[in-house]
């Protein structure tokens, strides 16, 4: 972070200081004690299971000279006294944001879209890192904490800050947008992923516009023409619109898209009517969106296509558990994808898999669990998603836990398949069954939602054959 005094961050965020207000912030800022290092300042945010409150003097151990909380402590620290320290950590973003953009150098990329966030702001780090400093947030770092914890990370050397705005309901976006204040708003899809969290899909759809109507005159709303819902936010946003897909009426586009083993290739199409190979280690033809997304990014900031296609190249996983390619020494493939499950993801997912079976002739199996968070959408979409894997004439279906059985039913009930779905309540047992079945000559996809734990199945799987 920029160095800061106290007296600067307490009118920031409109906090009581007690202590020396010409101490300056010249470390980091944490919520976690043990992340703390000298000259850093705590956040005491209190948790679900436990307190920060509890954690100050630890963070005072460590080096840090003072600490935003929402009561007084006995600790001999300078404090920062709020009434909602989230709240207060959204504020000192806000104002580090805007104190480096006033410099002049500073772009600030917003991504988000019900599937692909992740994988995108990976992408844009690799690619925008060519031209210069870059600020992606780790992990999903993505709602009220994580976002404005990444943004704290800048300095005046940083070139690109990229966002992930998660939703969290309505005006969860909008909040995290005015605290960002993005130049370039990269929509990627509307789906059913949190549908039944926020009510439906078309609620999903205000809550996803919400990062373009943020937008200024000056800015860019980056819009998938090939999804209807996004591409109607371009009436929804004061900002100028750019547009990426496979559609040739997208501004950024890709032709020639081919999946293997190997990755994923396409042409890359841009305005000025020149075509570059791009070859992705990637899996799959949905991360081809995720790839125009990035790409048409840093063409429209001036970075130079060659080390941006380089560097997109370079990647050999999107992040873990996400089309994660292991092949064992037995031969076997595993595509271990079970961070997170949709039904536009789970599908894409499965596709991607039928195709590389029949590519390589090696025999398809899905291992699948729960798709969190889709509501009164939960059993429709479960089942649709089992007799979708008999539809792609895949080779063998592991379903497991009760949250997911409806996969399993649905398969069993397509009519052409006997036998060829299995369930299992356990993991344990599913992992069973899976050792004894496989030969080696397979093609394993393991997918589900991050709440389901089937990513470490995948794990145990690899290493124990």
């Amino acid at each position: 972070m920029i160095v800061l005094s106290l007296k600067d961050i307490a009118a920031a965020i409109s906090a009581d200081l007690i202590g020396d207000e010409t101490i300056s912030i010249t470390g980091s800022v944490e919520t976690d004690s043990r992340l703390v290092t000298p000259g850093s300042l705590f956040v005491a945010k209190p948790g679900e299971v436990t307190d920060g409150h509890l954690f100050v003097s630890a963070a005072i151990q460590k080096g840090a000279v003072a600490a935003i909380v929402e009561r007084q402590l006995e600790e001999d620290i300078p404090q920062l006294i709020v009434k909602d320290s989230v709240l207060a950590l959204g504020l000192l973003a806000k104002y580090v944001v805007a104190k480096v953009k006033a410099l002049g150098q500073l772009k600030v990329i917003g991504v988000t879209g019900s599937n692909g966030k992740t994988t995108t702001k990976n992408m844009l780090r690799e690619v925008l890192s060519t031209s210069g400093e870059t600020i992606a947030p780790e992990e999903s770092f993505n709602n009220e904490v994580g976002a404005p914890y990444s943004m704290l990370r800048i300095n005046q050397q940083t070139k690109f800050l990229v966002v992930e705005l998660g939703a969290g309901g309505l005006g969860s976006i909008a909040y995290l947008a005015k605290m960002c204040q993005p130049d370039i708003g990269i929509e990627l899809k509307v789906g059913l992923a949190h549908a039944g969290e926020f009510g439906g899909i078309d609620v999903t759809e205000r809550i996803k516009a919400e990062l373009v109507q943020e937008l200024s005159a000056d800015g860019i709303a980056l819009l998938n023409i090939d999804d209807e819902r996004v591409k109607r936010m371009s009436e929804k946003t004061k900002a100028k619109i750019s547009t990426f897909g496979l559609s040739d009426q997208a501004n950024y586009s890709a032709e020639n898209v081919n999946v293997s083993i190997k990755g994923t290739s396409f042409d890359f199409l841009t305005p000025d009517g020149l075509k570059s190979e791009v070859q992705l280690q990637i899996l799959g033809e949905h991360h081809v969106y995720n790839a125009l997304a990035a790409l048409a990014t840093s063409e429209l900031l001036g970075v130079d296509r060659a080390k941006a296609i380089n560097a997109i190249e370079q990647m050999k996983l999107a992040e873990k558990w996400r089309m994660e390619l292991n092949v064992a020494p037995s031969g076997l493939t595993i595509i271990n994808d079970a961070y997170n499950a949709s039904p536009d993801s789970m599908k894409a997912a499965l596709q991607t898999l039928a195709h590389l079976g029949r590519q390589t002739g090696k025999k398809t199996v899905a291992v699948m669990g729960e798709m969190a968070e889709l509501g009164e959408y939960s059993s429709h979409e479960h089942d649709a998603i089992g007799r979708i894997a008999v539809r792609l004439n895949l080779g063998q279906v592991v379903v497991v836990g009760k949250a997911a059985k409806l996969i399993h039913m649905g398969a069993s009930q397509e009519g052409s398949w006997d036998g060829e779905s299995q369930y299992f309540d356990e993991i344990s047992d599913a992992l069973g069954y899976l050792r004894e079945m496989l030969t080696g000559d397979e093609i394993v996809l393991v997918k589900s939602s991050k709440s389901a734990n089937l990513r470490y199945l995948g794990d145990d799987l690899l290493k124990e054959i």
